[in-house]
């Protein structure tokens, strides 16, 4: 309270120590960081490397989202990219991952660097590249082919020396990506990397069978070779959904009449889950029942597959999906669905009778398919 009632004769030096203290007593104050983000906006020239990379530091430990303070720093960064190290460019990439927030024009800059110049990456500083892109989803426009490929020559270089886990991470991040680094997965499959990497008594096995899964499932669904399957063997993992989806249960059961008109929890291959699975004509103009459905798998039925996602599977402040999500969608297309993302907070606000309507018009809207709705402008 003391320092609110002194906010507007903060000085930008206070509003810089201002950020280090609330770290240190673990507060997040909105109000005094919010005053001291657009101090240091204004100032942002007069902010030395090691302080801005503090700061942000310091917005992730607090949990302190500020879209607008993060665009304001990217694009001083990237304004004056000539000034700055790489290396030090891949630590400000490095916190705004961490952030979830996408810094396109920076990253877009950054990807011409490598593409130019890969030699400057070393395998430490080429694992942070590819988890930022990956995470974050970014793919440069117009160089994306180059982009790629350039990564992966830098990768390969370093397969000789590369631990089993490390050459997992790097796999996975192109593979997110949807490109296969064919050599470093080669080098991944073998039985000796897979036994070595899922060793029992390992802190990380169970993020490292995740990779390791996520890796087989691009491998086969983004081959070239692979084709759309006529039908995918799905399986209901129970009868119930969780609380936060049982509002979309009711409005889709009032909507379409019972229950049989829709699969809800569903589990697919490469353990991939769906939230809830309709089924229609190919004019989509009729929703058919699941039993009617099942009977009739050809190119006349059209799946949908609705998926309820949380803020945190976006990039800051946009719907732009990040990395995992964005494959998840990508796969279920490749396995004959229609993706439909549902940000489930805003869907969890509307009154009983706007969900129903909502819910209505995404079934019969020719435009919805692989589109985010309602998205979220706070």
């Amino acid at each position: 309270m003391a320092v609110l009632k002194e906010i507007d004769h903060l000085t930008f030096p206070n509003a810089l120590r201002m950020f280090l203290a609330l770290v240190a007593m673990n507060y997040c104050s909105v109000p005094i960081l919010n005053a001291c983000s657009k101090m240091i906006q204004e100032n942002v020239h007069d902010v030395p490397f090691r302080q801005l990379l503090l700061i942000l530091e310091a917005c992730y430990h607090l949990q302190y989202r500020n879209e607008k303070f993060f665009s304001a720093l990217a694009d001083y960064v990237g304004s004056t990219v000539c000034l700055w190290d790489k290396k030090q460019i891949i630590l400000f990439l490095s916190v705004f991952e961490l952030l979830g927030f996408q810094p396109s024009e920076l990253m877009g800059t950054f990807a011409e660097k490598v593409t130019e110049d890969p030699e400057f990456l070393n395998l430490k500083n080429l694992l942070i590249v590819l988890r930022v892109y990956s995470r974050l989803n970014y793919v440069p426009r117009g160089q994306k082919d180059l982009f790629f490929e350039t990564l992966h020559s830098c990768l390969n270089k370093y397969l000789p020396q590369i631990s089993n886990t490390d050459l997992l991470r790097a796999s996975y991040s192109l593979c997110v990506l949807g490109y296969l680094p064919h050599s470093a997965l080669d080098e991944l499959l073998q039985k000796d990397s897979r036994d070595e990497l899922l060793l029992s008594d390992n802190l990380y096995k169970e993020q490292k069978e995740m990779m390791l899964c996520s890796v087989k499932a691009c491998m086969e669904l983004d081959s070239p070779s692979f084709t759309k399957p006529a039908f995918v063997l799905t399986e209901n993992l129970s009868s119930s959904v969780s609380l936060n989806l049982r509002k979309a249960r009711e409005a889709l059961i009032e909507l379409l009449g019972d229950e049989n008109m829709f699969r809800q929890n569903v589990q697919l291959p490469y353990k991939y889950h769906i939230d809830f699975e309709i089924r229609m004509d190919s004019e989509r103009k009729k929703v058919l029942p699941v039993a009617a459905a099942d009977d009739q798998i050809d190119s006349s039925v059209q799946r949908l597959a609705f998926l309820f996602v949380p803020l945190s599977a976006f990039c800051l402040g946009t719907t732009h999906p990040q990395g995992k999500l964005a494959m998840k969608e990508r796969h279920l297309n490749k396995l004959g669905y229609h993706v439909i993302l549902v940000l489930n907070k805003k869907f969890q606000e509307m009154t009983n009778e706007d969900a129903i309507e909502f819910l209505k018009g995404k079934i019969y809207s020719e435009n919805s398919f692989s589109e985010v709705t309602m998205q979220d402008n706070n």
